[in-house]
């Protein structure tokens, strides 16, 4: 056996067709892969933190989400208020970058937080993230703009809109019906921010604001502000019934009550009633199930009042009418309704 033959060869032919030396199974350096596996695993770390404390700061929003279908005045703004008092009580410095924006008008807390989701919120030169707290001091861009002011006085704008049947209060649909945004007029550098919501079938006074500060303001329950409806009953009305819906019935583990219950002479026939009712809340369908509860049904439904804020005759479905300053110094203010027994009145 001659040298060549005895001693294999230390060459490997490459996918070129040209040798290399090297080899056959290359070394691997371990420090190099223990490097890699220590900072995957602390990435990894970090994320999983990151989701904690996410899931903690939803916990709250979580757990006060009811009911199915459209959502009304408590499934999404009235759970910012939620957020809004924590963020008042809580002794860390600063405000949440989502509240923030939606004080100033830019959108919905929710929406807010998608923004920051996509990167389009930066703090000091660096891309938001989602539970970060921001102070006067800091510089915030919002799609690579300066954030802007907002002065309740000379900025906030609030307007009062006749929502006919048919139309929801959301931004987009995607069944491609109708929604209440489209009706309202364009605004520059701002966004409107609807001021509880209506459900698809049911019409009337709907009020929306620049300024999302106020709208968590005039939604949360701690403003009591009424809500006063005008409803078609389908359904025996009794007076054990009315003293039922006055006392509160117990609906998916929440009290729902009427504050008061006005019967309307003259309207009424054999099997249809209109009834005038006031509440406090803007629970997800709260007067049909309340009436749903003692075995009534509501064929119509409209909202007449929000607060100090009635509906005007004149003012036609599908129109809008601005607020002026005298308007919304009394819808902002801290006026809540005087504390007493709720009435039944009228009779059948």
């Amino acid at each position: 056996m001659s040298a060549k033959q005895g001693k294999p060869s230390n060459k490997v032919a490459s996918k070129k067709g040209t040798a290399r030396k090297g080899p056959l199974r290359p070394k691997t350096n371990r420090a190099n892969t223990a490097k890699a596996g220590s900072m995957r695993s602390t990435r990894r770390q970090a994320k999983i933190k990151q989701e904690a404390q996410h899931s903690v700061w939803q916990t709250g929003r979580l757990a006060k989400q009811t009911g199915e279908g459209e959502p009304t005045e408590q499934s999404e703004h009235a759970q910012e208020g939620d957020a809004a008092a924590a963020d008042a009580v809580e002794p860390l410095a600063g405000i949440r970058v989502q509240k923030l924006l939606a004080d100033r008008g830019y959108g919905s807390r929710r929406q807010m937080e998608g923004w920051i989701k996509k990167g389009a919120v930066m703090v000091n030169g660096a891309v938001s993230k989602l539970g970060d707290r921001v102070t006067p001091e800091d510089v915030i861009l919002v799609n690579d703009r300066p954030l802007q002011e907002k002065s309740l006085d000379k900025d906030t704008r609030v307007l009062m809109y006749h929502k006919p049947e048919g139309e929801v209060c959301t931004r987009s649909d995607p069944g491609k019906r109708p929604t209440v945004f489209k009706a309202l007029p364009k605004i520059r550098g701002a966004r409107w921010v609807s001021i509880g919501r209506l459900d698809i079938n049911t019409t009337g006074l709907l009020l929306f604001t620049t300024n999302g500060a106020l709208a968590n303001k005039l939604m949360h329950p701690s403003m009591e502000l009424e809500r006063e409806y005008r409803c078609r009953i389908y359904g025996q009305i009794s007076q054990d019934k009315l003293k039922q819906l006055i006392a509160g019935i117990e609906i998916e583990g929440h009290l729902m009550k009427f504050e008061s219950i006005q019967l309307q002479h003259g309207e009424n026939d054999k099997r249809n009633s209109w009834v005038h009712v006031v509440l406090k809340e803007g629970r997800n369908r709260e007067v049909r199930r309340l009436w749903e509860a003692v075995d009534c049904q509501v064929s119509r439904l409209s909202r007449l009042r929000y607060g100090p804020v009635q509906l005007p005759r004149d003012l036609r479905p599908g129109k809008y009418r601005n607020l002026d300053g005298k308007e919304i110094a009394r819808l902002s203010g801290d006026v809540r309704p005087a504390r007493g027994r709720a009435k039944v009145r009228g009779r059948r």
